[in-house]
């Protein structure tokens, strides 16, 4: 079989699909080899023998078979840390925030999210012997919280110029979720070209839990919600890449003994994220972020600051 390097190499895409499967955000083999088959059919308007003829050869060529423990081990290894500002919270995580994940901190109003989220932005463009990936940054505003201002203090602080930082950010504001969803999916075509290693969506949920109200719509949202995180996670496998999302919490009138805040998103969110952490506020202007959940990490607990220089140890 001849190499397969682009779509239209791939056996049943024609140029008309080829262009239609692109237009979608399906812009190299990688991506179709972990589409479904009912995906291509609705995009490129083929039949089910089609689509499976497709993936079964774009996951031949991307080899998407098994691999031993051992080599699996070994990947892990070329995994990339992002520094945070605060030593405290990168032990908190095992090292600093992972590429190939879901990063997710939740937490009520001024518990730091956003601040956090600003300074990754900042850092992953740092030497990586100082904390950084030397890559650029997508960040995806669903609530205009994005100031360049406060960015620019973070970057003083350190002594590099703002305006150098500020370039390699690339910001869009999301104002419903399937402009949200939209974004995400364009992303690919900005990652590839620019080398980006961060993806931050501030905040995750907010715009799902406005338009999806009532129970009737729950299981709707949540469909919705499972497929926008699919598309994130496939993003930062194939691309190595660092997710970083903010959510919001809910007050739970059923919880009356400890805290009864509890974030957005339910199980599909609890089971997508790779990692879980819970930020609040605490006296003398401390924060203390909770690691929830992780798959290879207990639970604990770090403190850290926010102040004009950024995140910072207390």
């Amino acid at each position: 079989m001849p190499k397969i390097n682009r779509i239209d190499d791939l056996p049943g895409v024609g140029p008309a699909t080829a262009e239609k499967l692109i237009a979608a955000g399906y812009i190299n083999v990688e991506s179709v080899a972990v589409a479904t088959p009912a995906e291509l059919m609705e995009i490129s308007e083929i039949g089910e023998a089609t689509a499976l003829k497709i993936i079964q050869a774009a996951r031949e060529a991307f080899d998407m078979g098994f691999i031993r423990g051992d080599e699996f081990l070994e990947k892990r290894k070329a995994i990339g840390r992002l520094y945070t500002g605060s030593k405290a919270l990168d032990e908190l995580v095992g090292g600093g925030i992972e590429t190939q994940a879901i990063t997710e901190v939740y937490g009520e109003y001024g518990s730091g999210k956003t601040q956090i989220a600003h300074q990754l932005a900042v850092n992953v463009q740092l030497p990586k012997k100082e904390g950084g990936l030397e890559a650029t940054a997508i960040y995806i505003d669903t609530e205009g919280t994005f100031r360049p201002e406060r960015l620019a203090q973070m970057v003083t602080a350190i002594g590099l110029d703002p305006n150098t930082i500020l370039k390699n950010i690339f910001v869009a504001r999301a104002y419903s979720s399937d402009h949200q969803v939209l974004l995400t999916e364009k992303a690919e075509e900005l990652i590839k070209s620019h080398n980006v290693k961060l993806l931050v969506i501030d905040s995750l949920t907010s715009k799902f839990r406005g338009e999806y109200t009532g129970r009737s719509m729950l299981a709707e949202r949540q469909q919705r919600l499972g497929r926008h995180l699919a598309t994130i996670h496939k993003l930062a496998d194939i691309y190595d890449m660092a997710v970083f999302v903010t959510n919001q919490v809910l007050a739970r009138p059923d919880i009356f003994f400890g805290d009864p805040t509890a974030p957005i998103g339910g199980h599909i969110l609890a089971h997508q994220s790779t990692a879980r952490l819970y930020l609040r506020k605490s006296k003398g202007g401390k924060r203390i972020a909770r690691l929830v959940d992780h798959p290879a990490l207990p639970e604990g607990e770090a403190i850290f600051k926010i102040c004009e220089e950024g995140i910072r140890d207390f």
